[in-house]
């Protein structure tokens, strides 16, 4: 089973890092493609950096999704994922959204803690896109964009963990969400010091993605047409354009 890993920012040590970690989480199970976005942001952080984000997502599908059997589009905040989903002939799954799902399945309320203040709002606006408002406990962002905290993991345990045990204190969440692929293991690291179940939103996310690629799924859509210009000659080509 061949998986397409997309990582829509331009660092290729995230991808690097994610796709560590997905492989070592999938073992035999899957085989993973990593792809690094071939345009901008370095990190994902507002609005305007995920909206280019989604593009270089589809253009990455477009150049590199022939043959695999799923795509995991490894962003917290799951720029393009309804996109993808609307041109790709595979199953795909978005990280943020797994990760709700299942945060969901294992409480009647949860949180989301990640870094980088700007991405709070941003967040809150996606979980009530997805309708589950009334699940959402709260968002804590520390000051530390993911990143910095790919750079240095060790520096910002203690305030994840803080915020964490913060969101099951002082918000009633029952599960945390430590969401973002450059936080992939720190889950596992910080869950000692958290009293509720600390989820890590590389490892949902990927087992997600192997359940969806081993389900049946009704394969052969056709991209709808879109008639623009301007688009990189393999996107222009599933689209038609060319």
């Amino acid at each position: 089973m061949r998986i397409l890993l997309i990582n829509p920012n331009t660092t290729q040590a995230v991808t690097d890092l994610v796709a560590m970690h997905v492989q070592a989480i999938a073992s035999d199970a899957a085989s993973f493609v990593p792809v690094t976005g071939a345009f901008g942001a370095r990190y994902i952080s507002t609005r305007a950096s995920a909206a280019i984000a989604g593009h270089a997502a589809l253009d990455a599908f477009a150049s590199h999704g022939a043959g695999c059997d799923a795509v995991y589009l490894a962003c917290f905040g799951d720029p393009g994922l309804l996109a993808l989903r609307e041109i790709a002939d595979v199953p795909v799954v978005g990280m943020a959204e797994a990760s709700c799902l299942e945060a969901c399945r294992r409480g009647r309320r949860f949180a989301i803690v990640t870094g980088g203040a700007l991405w709070q709002p941003m967040l809150t606006e996606f979980v009530a896109a997805m309708g589950m408002a009334d699940r959402l406990a709260a968002v804590r962002a520390i000051a530390p964009t993911g990143g910095e905290i790919a750079e240095n993991p060790d520096a910002a345990l203690a305030q994840l963990a803080a915020a964490c045990t913060a969101c099951a204190t002082d918000d009633g969440a029952e599960v945390v969400i430590l969401g973002g692929a450059a936080l992939a293991g720190l889950a596992a690291r910080i869950q000692p010091n958290v009293p509720v179940p600390v989820l890590c939103s590389v490892e949902v996310g990927t087992r997600a993605v192997i359940a969806a690629a081993t389900a049946p799924f009704q394969r052969g859509k056709v991209p709808p047409a879109l008639n623009s210009i301007g688009l990189g000659n393999g996107l222009a080509n599933l689209l038609g354009q060319a």
